[in-house]
């Protein structure tokens, strides 16, 4: 019982809070310090911090009291001194307020280039951040390399030179450009015609929208992945020649796996098959006539259709 009381009476540890004749010994003992090591001191919150390995020479110690003693702090400075090369130690005086950081809408959201103001297209973009710039030339940029320009083929129709003037002065300030085209008629066969040339002759990728809301996912997937890797996205392909194989037959219709190793046993090779007849792809097993002519071709007819058809 006793023991229980005397711990009961012992008095309770207060936080000790130093006063001015304290921090002013402190003070004079760091620089004490100073002039024998190479440390840096926070007179403010009384914390000191190591900087460079310590090499007491006798000329070093020497020169790092005089300069130490020469030197004057006051409760809210830093002190500095390099390894003893004769300089004096320097103090800056810490900032009363702490720096401010520079803005990162730039990384955050989509800036919008003044000339989109009331266009429909913005009320299509939420779940993405956005605001207004007057000082990109793009429509709308997604990242520091990512640009969009915005055009409707109705517009194109009242404008035709329009866009080729905007990319004219987008220049190459951007390594991902994007056109997108929101196809607002039906009507579109001719100009969209005229949009892929100038989108192929100014080095544009050409995205195709046929609302608003798929145009401002657009805006929304590019500007969500502009630190993604491609590889998200790409096919996957074996490396194998089988592999690879399948992957390009495969992609002629009807055509299935079963049918690519038919035609590998019996051509042995791609040129072969590229250079079959109809009558010759037939004969395969399991390769119809109608098989056959979608594989003739795919290797026979033109990339391009006349502008006349």
């Amino acid at each position: 019982m006793s023991g229980s009381s005397d711990k009961t009476q012992q008095p309770k540890r207060r936080f000790h809070i130093p006063t001015a004749e304290e921090m002013e010994k402190r003070r004079v003992e760091a620089e004490q310090l100073l002039s024998n090591t190479n440390i840096q001191i926070d007179m403010s919150t009384s914390i000191l911090k190591p900087q460079h390995p310590v090499d007491n020479t006798p000329s070093e110690t020497a020169d790092n009291s005089t300069n130490g003693a020469q030197s004057t702090t006051t409760a809210a400075a830093r002190v500095s001194l390099t390894p003893a090369t004769g300089a004096s130690p320097t103090a800056t005086r810490a900032p009363l307020t702490p720096a401010k950081q520079a803005p990162r809408a730039y990384t955050q959201m989509v800036q919008v280039n003044e000339l989109q103001r009331g266009n429909p297209l913005l009320s299509s973009i939420r779940n993405v951040r956005w605001t207004y710039s007057n000082t990109i030339i793009p429509d709308f940029e997604v990242g520091r390399s990512s640009c969009i320009l915005y055009l409707s083929i109705k517009y194109h129709r009242l404008h035709p030179e329009y866009i080729s003037q905007r990319i004219e002065a987008l220049g190459r300030s951007y390594t991902t450009r994007v056109l997108l085209v929101y196809m607002d008629t039906d009507d579109s066969k001719v100009p969209l015609r005229e949009i892929n040339k100038v989108a192929l002759m100014g080095d544009m990728t050409l995205l195709l929208a046929w609302s608003l809301d798929e145009a401002g996912r657009y805006v929304e997937t590019l500007k969500a992945y502009e630190h993604k890797q491609p590889d998200i996205i790409r096919e996957r392909v074996e490396d194998s020649y089988v592999g690879r194989l399948n992957s390009f037959l495969t992609s002629i219709r009807s055509v299935n796996k079963t049918d690519v190793l038919t035609l590998a046993s019996n051509f042995k090779s791609m040129d072969k098959v590229a250079r079959a007849t109809v009558e010759e792809l037939a004969m395969c097993p399991g390769i119809g006539e109608l098989k056959a002519q979608r594989i003739y071709k795919a290797f026979n007819d033109p990339f391009v259709l006349p502008l006349n058809e």
